[in-house]
């Protein structure tokens, strides 16, 4: 089973194998996350995403994490939030199977992510938070070791490690 641990910080700043990024459709960078990962890496990652020619929600790509301390950055573009029955729970949760997938298939042990589509996305944070420990606790990782969810805020740790003690 996965390790999860749950922090309040900046996913830039982590030395671990890969972050993911919570990015847009184009994988040009953003705002939010998105665009605080594309300042930290330099510009050398947007040199790298512009060949991918972009992802599909729910889908991931990897790059080079260049100048962030992380070896790689796992873009994932997550809902849009519109009232959830646009199946946007099967998409959220296709954002976390397919970085793990991508993580794994690139030998990552350690792999930390944002709260995908929460911020201007719109995507309830109980909601998204059960979909994202939930997909990380009932992923068969081999490679994948640890999990960090890594929280831009306290509010949104205090969700995750509410979460995270109701669905042991």
């Amino acid at each position: 089973m996965v390790e999860i641990e749950i922090i309040q910080g900046d996913i830039t700043k982590l030395n671990v194998d890969a972050i993911v990024n919570a990015a847009n459709c184009s994988l040009l960078g953003g705002g939010g996350v998105d665009g605080a990962i594309h300042r930290a890496a330099g510009p050398e990652l947007l040199q790298a995403c512009i060949p991918l020619n972009g992802c599909e929600t729910g889908e991931a790509k990897i790059t080079p994490g260049f100048r962030l301390p992380a070896k790689f950055v796992i873009h994932t573009p997550g809902p849009i939030f519109r009232g959830g029955n646009h199946g946007e729970p099967a998409l959220l949760e296709s954002c976390y199977r397919n970085c793990l997938k991508l993580a794994e298939e690139n030998e990552c042990a350690t792999v930390a992510f944002p709260a995908i589509s929460t911020g201007v996305y719109g995507y309830p944070w109980h909601e998204a938070t059960e979909i994202a420990v939930k997909t990380v606790r009932n992923f068969p990782a081999k490679t994948v070791k640890k999990v960090i969810f890594c929280c831009f805020s306290a509010d949104m740790a205090a969700i995750y490690r509410e979460v995270f003690n109701i669905c042991k």
